[in-house]
């Protein structure tokens, strides 16, 4: 059930109008491999900060029986490495709102989770390419409190 919401979650958010407005500006669709594993929208027209939104999955969360789906936002500040304008040091505050699968035989024992995290990183940017490394510390708060830290490597494409 809870799958199910999320899923639905996600396709609202890919729907709205204002999504689409901003998908008409600088949009970036790709992907990061690391823990988590997840595709990658980012806005860079987005002033001051820009939009960042991974929605990622973790299978065999915490070395258990448990896969987790979430959804990541952040708001990000770029700033040039060395003075090289493609070449980034990255940081911002964000969310995630995410599904944790305890059990893969029973949708009883799913559960909802919520929590605060941030993210830091380096970037290079190509006209049509960003190639980037990150660390993304979370703080789940609901519905129990639990420290985690992911990251990944991963590459958009602009259009």
């Amino acid at each position: 059930m809870h799958t199910k919401i999320f899923i639905a979650a996600i396709i609202s958010v890919l729907f709205t109008p204002d999504f689409n407005s901003l998908a008409a500006q600088n949009v970036g669709v790709g992907f990061q491999v690391g823990d988590p594993t997840g595709l990658n929208l980012h806005f860079r027209n987005t002033k001051p900060m820009r939009l960042d939104i991974l929605f990622a999955w973790d299978f065999n969360d915490h070395d258990d029986d448990r896969d987790f789906f979430f959804v990541n936002v952040h708001g990000l500040w770029f700033k040039p490495i060395g003075g090289s304008e493609p070449f980034n040091f990255y940081y911002g505050p964000g969310a995630f709102i995410g599904v944790r699968e305890r059990n893969r035989k029973n949708d009883d024992d799913d559960e909802t989770v919520l929590g605060a995290s941030g993210n830091f990183g380096i970037n290079y940017e190509f006209p049509r390419v960003d190639i980037f490394l990150q660390l993304t510390p979370r703080l789940e708060l609901i519905s129990d409190t639990d420290f985690d830290i992911g990251g990944g490597l991963g590459v958009r494409f602009f259009f």
